[in-house]
């Protein structure tokens, strides 16, 4: 099976004391499942604005990139390549604003009750189950592991 592309995604564990925010976005692909504010790195973007650019946009919230939890390869369910930078951010300003088109449901969780939830109602589930375990884990690193883009 030969692979459709390379997608460079960014996505956020936001969290607000002790919970974090999960969303159900209004994708053919995503219907019914959870995961966590993610979108598409635009071309010559670079990935730290990408991460906050998505979080406002898909929630409202302006957040601080305060770690990472690493990068992640897979092929989606789409037969993309994806490489996924995932963050950890906290909430500084705004307020949720889900834009309906684009999310369809959202909640504030504790981490350790997402290892409760089914596969099937997991976006990308491998994924989103080792991030959840670096969280748990506390496995997030300085985001000055990723450097300013250059021009």
């Amino acid at each position: 099976m030969s692979q459709d592309g390379i997608v460079l995604v960014a996505s956020v564990s936001i969290f607000n004391d002790d919970k974090v925010l999960i969303i159900k976005e209004n994708k053919p692909t995503a219907i019914d499942k959870w995961n966590f504010p993610i979108g598409h790195v635009e071309n010559g973007e670079d990935i730290l604005y990408s991460a906050q650019r998505e979080v406002k946009e898909e929630t409202g919230f302006d957040v601080k990139l305060i770690g990472t939890t690493g990068v992640y390869n897979f092929v989606s369910n789409t037969n993309n390549q994806v490489i996924l930078f995932h963050f950890v951010g906290e909430v500084t300003g705004g307020s949720l604003n889900l834009e309906e088109d684009v999310i369809s449901d959202s909640k504030w969780i504790k981490v350790n009750e997402l290892v409760t939830f089914e596969n099937k109602d997991l976006r990308e589930p491998s994924v989103i189950k080792q991030i959840i375990n670096n969280l748990l884990q506390e496995k997030i690193y300085p985001i000055g592991v990723y450097n300013e883009q250059l021009i």
